[in-house]
């Protein structure tokens, strides 16, 4: 994984469309002529902590050029797979997903002094901390989903920025994996091929960006229900002691919170994933209080703090880009954001991992694809006119007639838990009615297969509306056609769903707020405290 910081460096083309106005007509984007450098003072709100994207910090020409100078870039998409930019709603806007990453690199003595087991130091960098923030096309709201780093997924092939290729897993991988394989890059090509919803920027953070971020903003208020102590006899946990109530931390305390698992809840990533929402949301509120952003000093030092924590990707490699890209930002009051953890169930393959919990999971990243709220608050989008198509989408390619499509047909009736109690004969049944609407190629596949919900997956952008029009064939929903890096061609998985008869059984209607099993956190809750572990009090 390389850096560049971005003196010299000439932009990319485009870079900062879907920053600047990128809620199209009526986001209320800022407008005008270009910032130059002769401005006398450049304010900007910048994301700082890798988890948060709201602060403010001012600084004079000089001072702005030094810290573009400072910025550290790496490449936005190491994979494959490129999904392009998010569609526009019905009033041209478009939303904007970015992936915050915090790293775990041990490979200097900042860090190294910062803790965690030697054996380490100077090991690969795990992607700790990943959360990809949503907001909304109208920028009305704000959505945050955040996967546990003990997730098991796929990883997609990655290609570094010197040449070195990580070929895709055969197996389940844990997804914190994704930033040894050539970068943040990789990291984002993971989440794309998982949640399908296209990734406009990144922002990395480690951990001696996260205290200085800390010291900066001057701390940050948090609760527990019980003193707390994350140590255990093995010596295992972050470190963090705090007494029963609320505490206001920073600097190295606020970096043991964030890594606590060992004394929050069930002592798992999913009650550390928890805490690190509830600081993000306090650290929201923090920044929207104007008695802290009222000191030059306090200012710049959060300026600083945040250039020299962070690697972002090309496109966000001048301060004015940041600056455009926290206006945008800066609009969404913190009773619109909602925090929400990826529905995920305990992996049967390894003992102590997850995976994404099947409907609930592909439910959430399908509200983020289709910028619903998920606080529940969304207004629905008036019709579109059917004379023009979306402003800036491609037009998708033809499908092939039916008799051209090669599909394969997998039984997977059984279910992801009861694979061996799938319906015997189910792909050929399937297969035949594939043949009588004109799909002469559909064959029946013997490899076994579980699903809960019957999908069509294919491998590559150019078979995409070919497996729609299987789709629509069989009356499936748009949203049953994936892509995937777990087929050669066009496979249809028959599910659960669909043990009996020539019509799948009709798909509940779609949700308007994120499921429970996200475990929604709303910005403007200052009331909740973490639960504590027994044996972790003193």
């Amino acid at each position: 994984m390389t850096h560049s910081n971005v003196r010299g460096e000439a932009a990319p083309s485009g870079a900062t469309s879907g920053i600047s106005g990128s809620g199209g007509p009526g986001a209320g984007g800022p407008s005008g002529p270009p910032r130059r450098g002769r401005r006398r003072v450049l304010r900007w709100v910048s994301s700082v902590l890798a988890f948060l994207i709201l602060g403010t910090a001012g600084a004079g020409y000089l001072y702005y050029r030094y810290m573009n100078g400072s910025i550290k870039t790496d490449a936005l998409n190491l994979g494959d797979s490129r999904l392009g930019k998010s569609k526009p709603n019905a009033f041209g806007q478009t939303p904007l997903n970015i992936l915050l990453i915090g790293s775990d690199a041990r490979n200097d003595k900042e860090n190294q002094a910062l803790g965690g087991a030697k054996e380490t130091f100077d090991g690969p960098p795990l992607a700790d901390v990943q959360m990809l923030l949503h907001l909304s096309a109208d920028r009305t709201n704000m959505s945050v989903v955040s996967m546990p780093r003990d997730t098991l997924i796929k990883m997609p092939k990655c290609t570094d920025t010197d040449g070195k290729v990580y070929q895709a897993s055969t197996r389940l991988v844990q997804t914190n994996e994704s930033l040894s394989r050539g970068g943040p890059g990789c990291t984002v090509a993971a989440w794309q091929e998982l949640t399908g919803i296209p990734i406009d920027h990144f922002m990395l953070i480690d951990f001696k960006g996260v205290v200085k971020m800390a010291d900066a903003i001057g701390g940050v208020p948090v609760c527990v229900q019980q003193n707390v102590y994350s140590r255990n006899s093995e010596g295992h946990g972050s470190g963090l002691k705090l007494p029963k109530g609320q505490n206001v931390i920073q600097g190295e305390q606020a970096l043991q919170w964030l890594r606590t698992r060992y004394g929050f809840e069930d002592g798992t990533d999913i009650g550390r994933t928890h805490a690190q929402h509830m600081y993000m949301n306090s650290m929201a509120r923090e920044f929207r209080k104007n008695a802290k952003l009222t000191n030059p000093v306090k200012l710049n030092s959060l300026a600083q703090a945040a250039i020299h924590a962070m690697v972002v990707d090309p496109s966000l490699n001048k301060i004015d880009r940041l600056f455009d890209l926290s206006m945008e930002l800066k609009k969404v009051p913190t009773g619109r954001i909602t925090m929400t953890t990826m529905p995920w169930v305990y992996s049967t393959r390894e003992e102590g991992r997850v995976e994404p919990k099947p409907v609930e999971a592909e439910e959430l990243f399908k509200m983020v694809r289709d910028d619903v709220p998920l606080d529940g608050k969304g207004k629905p989008e008036p019709a579109k006119s059917a004379a023009a198509p979306a402003p800036s989408q491609p037009a998708a390619a033809p499908a092939d007639p039916p008799g051209k499509i090669p599909v394969l047909v997998r039984n997977a009736s059984g279910g992801k838990d009861a694979e061996e109690n799938k319906v015997k004969g189910r792909s050929t049944e399937v297969t035949a009615l594939l043949t009588a609407k004109g799909f002469t190629q559909a064959k029946a596949d013997n490899q076994v297969a579980g699903e809960d919900t019957t999908v069509i997956r294919y491998a590559g952008q150019d078979q995409a509306a070919d497996a729609q029009a299987v789709a629509t064939a069989l009356g499936l929903p748009a949203g049953s056609v994936q892509r995937s890096t777990d087929v050669n061609g066009i496979t249809l998985f028959v599910g659960k769903d669909w043990r009996t008869g020539d019509t799948p059984t009709a798909a509940p209607p779609a949700l308007n707020k994120a499921p429970d099993s996200a475990r929604p956190f709303n910005g403007d809750d200052d009331k909740e405290c973490m639960a504590i572990q027994p044996g972790f009090t003193w």
